[in-house]
């Protein structure tokens, strides 16, 4: 008897809206139709989210490989307010470098359609216009390829493959001095060494914080160490001074530490081998031997660099006197959690700042500015969690901020937080617990430096510094809240089955030579929402319970599985680890489900 290849489930793709229209296509509006014949990815993203970020890393080499047969189209679905806006989104793709076409969705049109429910998210749709397959989350691209390349033999075979140059058009050049930039330092002997993000470049301002004195770097996306004028670098962040005159740099995208020397501008790697962490790996170890995640921010505090590792929700610690590197806070699960260092959860760290007695946090997708101890325990000043955001002075407890990135100590003990998404500086006492707001109408904000009675801003999308004078800038605004609005799950109240579904891919399996081979974690805002089911087990399914005294609110799951290639024969099998978090917002009522199914993607070919 003959068996034939299993067919996919044929689902027509849903037509792509977005009412801010196309970027990346000359000013082309196009249509599913006007992509038939092509394999089209969907790459449904949002410029804060750092996982979003690393799958535009992750494309890059399926791009160029299959340029001919493949369009990637970014459908940008906004979490924030800010990111609503277009003109954010017109920056964030130049930001961060995207090569292909982006519909601009800011009300979430298309998202629904595909029903979308955590970013990031990977839609493939054959040339024919049908969907084949659906990934949420990060690691997916190398299954991807794989039916990519099914996809071109099968197509080019039925005569349905189309064969040619992309509609992705480069948007012109500015001729800017800086573009986008990332942090700043102050030198020693004057002026400022400032992390070019975009151009993959550091480069040093004079006092006047405009003349360019040099540039470090080749301008090139790469990873090289050597001489200024050729070592590579892939969007730079973070920039701390060493206690031996030397500066460190949290080269994100080449997930590394790397180490200017400011006399001779020789450039050199202290940690990260270039690979991204994932779950599995060590964490900690010779520094040059293991992975890091696209570190942010860098802070010399307690004779240690501490690492905002914005990658994997945590802070991490290189030491210079042993060149190691270890985990120092967080377990990599994504929320706003206080305690000791190896119990707390941060989401996307990105800025980091030392005072004499605790290192302060930018902690930007919990909007929250938060702080680590002597001891290491954590604390959070200002924030209450991933969905609540705004701008709002007055009491720490009653305060809000929107996806801030940086943090810096001012004189007399206060900090200001560069407050990026509201387009502000912040500043919050601890000796009386109030924020107050120092300046607005600064365009996307990333870090601060103090200098002398004054304060110089890092204005990312102005793509320069701004020198401010404290406290005379100091303004008041109208309190603005938010709540991040995504379309709640009706689920019925009292008992909620909770399924987390994951099919190993094809030629793997579950490994169990350890163990359990997966991981499910559940909790709730409130925390009171769930009478029972939450906290951490090894089954992917859970019986919760529901106050019915909550009208709606958010649970929070995050669910990993292990697959390994599944051949007897190899004695070395590759192993892989899946993880996906959710937030999935839920409305309490009667008659909604009684069951909440959720795909951790590990499947090459996922049914639609």
């Amino acid at each position: 008897m003959s068996h034939s290849a299993p067919r996919r489930v044929r689902v027509r793709a849903p037509e792509l809206i977005g009412k801010g229209g196309w970027l990346n296509t000359g000013g082309t509006q196009y249509t599913l139709s006007d992509l038939r014949g092509r394999i089209v990815i969907l790459d449904f993203w949002t410029f804060c989210c750092i996982n979003c970020l690393h799958v535009l890393d992750e494309l890059r080499e399926l791009e160029e490989k299959h340029r001919d047969t493949v369009v990637v189209v970014g459908v940008h679905s906004p979490k924030f307010v800010h990111e609503a806006e277009h003109a954010a989104v017109v920056d964030a793709v130049e930001r961060y470098g995207v090569e292909h076409p982006v519909l601009d969705d800011p009300e979430l049109a298309t998202w629904k359609q595909y029903a979308v429910r955590a970013w990031p998210t990977l839609v493939v749709i054959d040339p024919e216009g049908y969907v084949v397959a659906q990934h949420a989350g990060e690691g997916h691209v190398h299954a991807i390829e794989r039916l990519v390349a099914e996809l071109e033999t099968e197509h080019a075979a039925k005569g349905t493959l189309r064969r040619g140059d992309g509609p992705y058009v480069p948007p012109e050049p500015e001729p800017t001095a800086l573009r986008f930039p990332g942090k700043a330092l102050a030198l020693p002997g004057g002026g400022f060494l400032v992390s070019d993000t975009t151009r993959h470049q550091l480069v040093e301002l004079a006092e006047d914080g405009e003349s360019v004195v040099r540039r470090i770097g080749s301008g090139e996306r790469g990873f090289t160490d050597g001489p200024a004028v050729s070592a590579a670098f892939s969007e730079p962040q973070g920039v701390a001074l060493l206690d031996d005159g030397s500066v460190v740099v949290a080269d994100t995208v080449n997930h590394a530490l790397r180490r200017l020397d400011l006399a001779s501008g020789e450039v050199t790697t202290l940690a990260g081998t270039g690979r991204q962490w994932w779950q599995g790996s060590p964490t900690s170890g010779p520094a040059r031997e293991v992975d890091l995640s696209s570190p942010w921010d860098v802070a010399v505090f307690g004779g240690r660099v501490w690492i905002a590792m914005a990658g994997v929700h945590q802070l991490w610690a290189y030491d210079p006197a042993d060149a190691t590197v270890a985990v120092t806070a967080g377990t990599t699960n994504e929320g706003l959690v206080d305690g000791p260092g190896d119990q707390a959860w941060f989401a996307q760290p990105s800025g980091l700042a030392a005072a004499e007695d605790r290192l302060w946090v930018a902690d930007s997708e919990t909007s929250a500015l938060r702080w680590v101890d002597r001891e290491g325990a954590v604390h959070t000043a200002v924030g209450t969690g991933l969905f609540d955001f705004g701008h709002r002075d007055g009491a720490a407890g009653q305060a809000l901020l929107q996806h801030p990135l940086g943090v810096t100590v001012l004189p007399d003990g206060s900090v200001a937080v560069s407050d990026t998404y509201n387009h502000a500086l912040r500043r919050y006492d601890p000796a009386t617990g109030e924020v107050g707001t120092l300046a607005t109408d600064l365009r996307e904000p990333s870090d601060a430096v103090v200098v002398g009675e004054d304060i110089v801003v890092v204005e990312s999308a102005r793509h320069r510094l701004t020198r401010l004078r404290l406290p005379e800038e100091a303004v008041r605004v109208e309190a603005v809240a938010h709540r991040t609005r995504r379309a709640a799950t009706e689920v019925a109240p009292g008992r909620l089955r909770l399924d987390v579904i994951f099919q190993a891919p094809a030629g793997q399996k579950l490994d169990t030579r350890y163990g359990p081979s997966t991981r499910l974690l559940v909790s709730s805002t409130p925390p009171e929402l769930l009478r029972s089911g939450e906290g951490a087990g090894t089954d992917l399914a859970r019986e919760l319970e529901l106050d019915p005294a909550f009208g709606e609110g958010v649970l929070h799951v995050s669910a990993m599985a292990a697959s390994c290639d599944d051949d007897p024969a190899n004695e070395y099998p590759a192993c892989h680890v899946h993880q996906q978090d959710w937030g999935v917002p839920v409305r309490l009522v009667r008659g909604g489900a009684d069951r909440l199914p959720l795909v951790l993607a590990g499947m090459d070919d996922q049914d639609a």
